[in-house]
């Protein structure tokens, strides 16, 4: 079998698959028959630790894909649960048979509990909630079990209910104080528009669900399955693969606007700057799409009530082809507009530099990477460690002293982008160390002895840098490169994925076509000194008090992650600068920061974020909540406004972009100076700069 090639380190958010509302009839048996065999068998060949399909491993896809269906025990009872448990232990022969039975016994029971849930809520919020008596709710539904009938159940949703009742009344009365004592309204009316608008958000919400569709149902079952063998090998449908791609490459055919729902028709919510939809002048942000009509189709297609994922196909095309949208304005008025389809580059997805100056008045470069994209179906298209070469040579032109590599929130990207990238600041030798499963360690190397950058070098990570970050940023530390500062650790995702297209897999079945793609685990990765990063994480050399300081994140809060592991190290050196003082470094980081008001203010509410963390259960009394929201108002309120205070003064483009720049539209031009507000903002960057301006007036890192 063929595997399609590109290798991918992307952190996958875990996807909460609400299946429920009306069950359809089967699209095709068959084809999910297929599916679900297929899957298994691919999983079991190449996935770098098998499972045995057992009951044990029967149990946890129950137990998995039950807590997804119903995390908020809002539409289950004990008594569906006593029906459902049947099959506990029969799902590895449903799989090896290729059968559904309880995927569409799980349905109808949700359709049931979605039915009676829709009068429980309607009939609870057509009264009056009393807010003076002593009561407490679970929030977290997981945590409380299934209501034991459907009284109990009620009542669970009539103290929900009363809870997002009281946060919105709560809300109101909070604005209603800003206004003139004879135009507030009285508690008993602001109860009642908040009632109306947990119903319109309910009723908004029971509509969305109702548009799942029975191909949601299964991919949500299917990756309850691969899941249990690790959280990052998932099924993706076709038209899931369409947007990872998009996401990973940085550009789309289409028309460039952002869509989402709202209620029975699609909204225009951003327009991609310089796309066509940008060019025509006539759609605007808020425009409500009516209609969408190819340009050989007189008719078009009325999208009322279609779901925003459908519109989004029908409006999607190959560059050059043409499609027309019936939009509705915010006056009224009702317009046709027709575009014509291109190629849309998403800029913010890609790497981008500035010149950053602390105290010291020494010019550092500053270089923001969102992602490690590479766009594996075009030769010509933007790849991550190319973009970072061109901004090396742009900020040493420019003569600054040393270079911050910015990979927060950096979830990952390409394997073999990040191999180059780490090749950008050593003469040559091992990078990665791969391995599948029964296989010796596959070394993968930089073999360019060219060193496009050669200074003083930092890496900015946090704990939502993830996979081919945490490869670049242990690579350098291993070699003592670069000096990493951040959070307590990184993500901890140790593993590499690849896609599978489904397709490939089964021979002939044209009509039941496509399949899909898997993206399967098939390999781990370890440092060039033989460790992984897998629930661990890369641990900086400094760390900074960020506001998850005390709170467990990461890998290791995934179901079924994989385990942490080691293997041999491999010989590696480099000559082009070695960090030498460390301790020293971190030292005067830590005097820094510990005498520093901002930081300590940032771990005080890291603290205040853990306790509020280890709560689940909350008061329904108006007046306790209102005391307990005023100091939370108070600690968020206070978190914010040191995040919003300029800590950077000298920030500054690239002399060499100025002239483009001057140039450029008013969007293009807000987004550049939102870039340098942002950097400005950044108290973590102000002390980058500072262990940066030490490592160079102290001889940190010296050539050897």
């Amino acid at each position: 079998m063929k595997v399609t090639r590109p290798i991918f380190l992307s952190v996958m958010v875990a996807l909460v698959f609400v299946v429920f509302a009306f069950l359809p009839k089967l699209e095709n048996a068959e084809k999910e028959s297929i599916l679900l065999k297929t899957i298994v068998d691919v999983v079991e060949t190449y996935h770098f630790a098998p499972l045995n399909i057992d009951d044990q491993f029967s149990e946890k896809v129950f137990n998995l894909y039950i807590n997804r269906i119903d995390r908020g025990r809002r539409w289950l009872t004990e008594e569906d649960m006593k029906i459902l448990s049947v099959y506990k232990l029969k799902l590895d022969d449903e799989i090896r048979q290729g059968k559904f039975d309880f995927l569409d016994i799980s349905v109808a029971h949700l359709e049931k509990g979605v039915r009676k849930t829709e009068t429980f809520y309607k009939d609870i919020l057509a009264q009056p909630f009393d807010f003076s008596t002593s009561e407490t709710v679970v929030t977290e539904g997981n945590e409380k079990g299934f209501a034991a009938n459907d009284k109990e159940l009620k009542e669970f949703w009539r103290k929900n209910l009363k809870y997002e009742v009281m946060t919105r009344l709560a809300n109101m009365i909070e604005e209603q104080g800003k206004l003139p004592e004879e135009q507030r309204e009285s508690e008993a009316q602001l109860e009642e528009k908040a009632r109306k608008k947990v119903l319109d958000l309910y009723d908004g919400w029971y509509k969305r669900m109702a548009k799942l569709e029975r191909h949601d149902r299964t991919t949500a079952y299917l990756n309850a399955i691969t899941n249990v063998f690790d959280p990052h090998t998932s099924y993706y449908e076709p038209v899931q693969k369409q947007s990872f791609d998009i996401e990973f490459g940085g550009k789309l055919e289409g028309i460039g606007a952002r869509l989402q729902e709202d209620d029975v028709y699609t909204k225009i919510v951003g327009i991609v700057v310089g796309g066509p939809a940008w060019k025509t002048k006539q759609l605007e942000e808020g425009d409500l799409i009516m209609k969408v009509t190819q340009a050989d189709n007189n008719e078009g297609v009325d999208i009322k009530g279609m779901r925003v994922d459908d519109v989004v196909q029908l409006i999607r095309g190959k560059k050059g082809t043409k499609v027309r949208l019936t939009v509705k304005k915010a006056d009224g008025s009702i317009l046709e507009v027709p575009i014509l389809r291109d190629v849309i580059v998403l800029e913010e997805k890609f790497a981008k530099s500035l010149i950053v100056e602390g105290e010291e008045q020494t010019e550092i470069g500053y270089i923001y990477l969102p992602g490690f994209y590479a766009d594996f179906e075009d030769k010509s298209g933007r790849f991550c460690a190319d973009d970072v070469t061109i901004e090396l040579e742009k900020l040493k032109k420019e003569g600054v002293k040393g270079i911050i590599l910015d990979l927060r929130d950096n979830g990952g990207g390409s394997l073999d982008e990040v191999r180059k990238m780490s090749g950008l600041f050593i003469e040559q030798g091992p990078v990665v160390q791969v391995k599948s499963r029964d296989r010796r360690p596959e070394v993968l190397s930089d073999t360019d002895n060219r060193v496009q950058y050669s200074g003083p070098l930092i890496i900015m990570v946090n704990n939502f840098s993830a996979s081919a970050s945490e490869i670049l940023a242990a690579a350098l530390q291993d070699y003592d490169r670069a000096l990493i500062v951040g959070s307590t650790k990184t993500h901890g995702k140790g593993t590499v994925q690849r896609f599978i297209d489904l397709d490939r897999t089964v021979r002939g079945s044209t009509e039941l076509k496509p399949l899909g793609h898997i993206k399967l685990t098939m390999q781990k990765y370890y440092g060039v000194a033989g460790k992984s990063v897998q629930l661990t994480g890369v641990i900086p050399d400094i760390v900074l008090p960020d506001y998850l300081h005390y709170v467990t994140t990461g890998e290791r809060d995934y179901e079924y992650a994989m385990d942490w592991s080691e293997i041999d190290a491999v010989s590696f050196n480099q000559d082009v600068y070695k960090i030498k003082n460390k301790l020293e470094l971190k030292k005067r980081s830590e005097a820094r920061v510990a005498r520093d008001s901002t930081f300590q203010a940032i771990l005080e509410y890291a603290s205040w974020i853990k306790k509020q963390q280890d709560k689940s259960e909350v008061v329904l009394n108006l007046k306790e909540y209102q005391a307990q929201e005023a100091k939370r108002n108070a600690e968020v309120s206070n978190y914010r406004e040191l995040m919003k205070k300029e800590y950077l003064t000298k920030v500054r483009n690239l002399t060499v972009e100025l002239g483009d720049l001057a140039t450029a539209d008013e969007s293009k031009k807000a987004r550049n100076e939102e870039f340098i507000s942002t950097a400005k903002k950044d108290i973590y960057l102000r002390e980058a700069i500072a262990i940066m301006q030490d490592m160079i007036a102290t001889h940190a890192l010296v050539k050897r």
